[in-house]
């Protein structure tokens, strides 16, 4: 079928973003597959262990639903991305009407979850610290730590802080307890001369944590929520996805005009 100029580059505009998003789909569900079978090999990969404790190290229930939620969302992407390169390239109005559909549901649903997270500031707030809370109940010290363990200790390493509130909430963790000996907070809590070994620069902060040595009153969930509104780049990108969420949409739709026009001028 021959098309104008600008039916032709919508049609190809749209084959190129659906064949980025179906390759981050590929990307992103083969990572959360890969998280699923064999968490040990990509902990080690990404070299977040030491290789000689990798076969100590144990993974709780979170890292599995983070495997879960990267699975859906691969799936979901290479699905939607899918649809929308077939539907370009065969020129079928059936495949973009269904893909702008599932597009706008998709968007509506976004803004319907932003509006009530804002709405809901408090109780989304409550939430959060409450699943945080679930993780931190099994932190430990150690070389038998497991995934939320060593999250926890990059978190605070290198963000500069020390639990969800402060220090006393390692006091929800009886693994902690049972494994700190005479320390009253992690290494990580305090001001470190080594972030990347997690070492103390005072060999005293762990057992007398004071302001000048560890941030042992500083909580982490405020330093993070901080340092994420000050990510300008974030903003940027969350407004360049929904201005490329909406031109899909638009050039699906604009699209199956196109092509129902030139249908009916072959007719």
């Amino acid at each position: 079928m021959v098309f104008d100029c600008g039916v032709w580059c919508a049609k190809y505009l749209l084959c190129i973003l659906n064949f980025i998003f179906f390759v981050l789909g590929t990307i992103i569900f083969g990572v959360g597959l890969w998280l699923a079978v064999d968490k040990h090999s990509l902990i080690a990969l990404l070299k977040l262990v030491e290789s000689e404790r990798i076969e100590h190290f144990t993974q709780p229930q979170v890292i599995e639903q983070l495997a879960y939620a990267l699975l859906v969302i691969g799936a979901v992407m290479f699905f939607m991305s899918l649809l929308g390169y077939l539907g370009a390239m065969r020129e079928s109005r059936c495949l973009l009407s269904t893909y702008g559909t599932f597009l706008i549901l998709l968007l509506v649903a976004e803004i319907v979850a932003g509006g009530l997270a804002a709405f809901y500031k408090e109780q989304v707030r409550n939430e959060s610290k409450r699943f945080l809370q679930t993780t931190i109940t099994s932190y430990t010290a150690g070389e038998n730590q497991d995934a939320t363990s060593l999250m926890w200790n990059q978190l605070m390493g290198n963000f500069g802080c020390c639990g969800i509130t402060d220090y006393n909430d390692f006091d929800n963790s009886q693994a902690w307890k049972n494994s700190k000996g005479n320390r009253t907070i992690p290494d990580a809590c305090c001001i470190l001369k080594d972030v990347a070994k997690l070492v103390p620069r005072d060999e005293d902060c762990t057992t007398n944590p004071s302001e000048s040595n560890s941030f042992y009153k500083k909580g982490c969930y405020e330093v993070f929520t901080e340092w994420l509104i000050r990510q300008r780049e974030l903003i940027i990108g969350v407004i360049v996805t929904g201005i490329v969420h909406l031109v899909l949409v638009i050039l699906a739709f604009a699209l199956c005009k196109a092509f129902a026009k030139y249908d009916d001028m072959r007719l």
